[in-house]
């Protein structure tokens, strides 16, 4: 049977920092964040949102705060919701102090737009005060003008020099509780920037692909970005951006997680590409499955193959799996063959056999 085993590259350890109640880094799980994208000033909507991203696996959750109407809601957002509140602050300093006053449970602030080292001291002792942490997060679209000359434009270097600028600037000022990242739309650079602030430091890493796109696109930028980082041992927390539903961020997150088994929430498909051999319509099969499944949280691989050649290997390694002939299945549970079911009994089979599952004394279902 498949068990989950750890990432092929040792993960880098790092200081813990605690969003609310919620640990990144240090050994802590890869925690999986997402962002609104309400109005945060309309607080009803905002709420309906998180709770939805709630449902998915989302646990932490961030918000725009552009206005001061947008900061005077974050109370009223966090006594409705179960997850940490992460207030996204650019350009205006006391958008983020009235953002802790509000109970904001971690601050996140661009460095290139917030105004001088006066402005983000100010905002650290008032953070520092309440216990509260502090993203560094620097973007490629936005690094400061004297860095873009310096390096000729934007470089992985100069990225990595803007993130090491402000966390000397916060150490200075007494305050190491933080958590940085740097991002960009293009993966190499963004790979190579984490890459070189992970020599550097050892706060725990934000790690996302801005600007990735629509969900098919941006998906796929995500994980090779992401995922090739996290394979490093790189990265404490993680955000997909994607254009469109924010629960699809939350969604692909868990993926990218579980094909490094990082994480365990939810089903792992396994299913054959089909060939000649394939006597079943697979696809509409796994497609069927797949749905009836997707807001199952058992963490369990489920195989559905189409032949004798990989299927009963690959269906015996998985938690529930069946492998396919020209009219039968056989269905397998534990690593064990339970029996031989029609071909159009599949989809009932396996849904039944994974809701009824009960974790066996050493089995992990987180």
């Amino acid at each position: 049977m498949n068990r989950f085993t750890s990432c092929p590259a040792e993960r880098k350890v790092t200081r813990q920092v605690h969003v609310g109640p919620v640990s990144v880094g240090g050994g802590a799980p890869i925690r999986v964040q997402s962002m609104t994208c309400t109005r945060t000033e309309n607080v009803a909507a905002t709420v309906d949102q998180i709770l939805d991203l709630e449902n998915a696996g989302c646990e932490i959750i961030r918000v725009a705060v552009p206005t001061l109407k947008a900061a005077e809601g974050l109370a009223k957002i966090k006594t409705q919701i179960h997850i940490p509140l992460v207030a996204d602050i650019h350009f205006n300093h006391r958008l983020a102090l009235r953002a802790l006053d509000e109970g904001a449970d971690k601050i996140r602030i661009n460095p290139g737009n917030i105004g001088g080292r006066d402005r983000f001291e100010t905002v650290l002792k008032a953070a520092s005060r309440r216990g509260v942490p502090v993203r560094i997060g620097v973007n490629a679209g936005s690094l400061e003008k004297a860095l873009l000359e310096k390096h000729g434009g934007v470089t992985a270097g100069g990225l990595v020099e803007s993130a090491m600028n402000h966390i000397r600037i916060c150490e200075e000022a007494g305050f190491t509780d933080l958590v940085i990242s740097i991002k960009a739309s293009d993966i190499p650079l963004m790979i190579e920037a984490n890459r070189l602030l992970s020599e550097k430091t050892d706060y725990p890493l934000h790690l996302g692909v801005t600007e990735a796109g629509t969900e098919k696109e941006g998906i796929l930028r995500s994980a090779v970005g992401i995922g090739t980082l996290l394979a490093e041992g790189i990265g404490d927390t993680i955000r997909i951006s994607l254009t469109g539903d924010p629960a699809a961020e939350v969604k692909a997150a868990y993926g990218i997680l579980k094909a490094l088994h990082l994480r365990k929430r939810g089903i792992t498909m396994v299913s054959c590409p089909t060939c000649g051999r394939t006597r079943i319509d697979l696809v509409q099969v796994v497609e069927k499955i797949e749905k009836a499944l997707e807001n199952e949280n058992k963490s369990l691989t489920v195989a559905v193959m189409g032949c004798e050649v990989n299927g009963p290997g690959e269906a015996r390694e998985a938690d529930i799996g069946v492998a396919c002939g020209k009219k039968t299945a056989l269905l397998f549970s534990r690593g064990e063959t339970i029996r031989k079911i029609k071909s159009d009994e599949i989809v009932d089979a396996i849904v039944t056999e994974v809701r009824n599952w009960t974790p066996e004394h050493g089995e992990s279902d987180r």
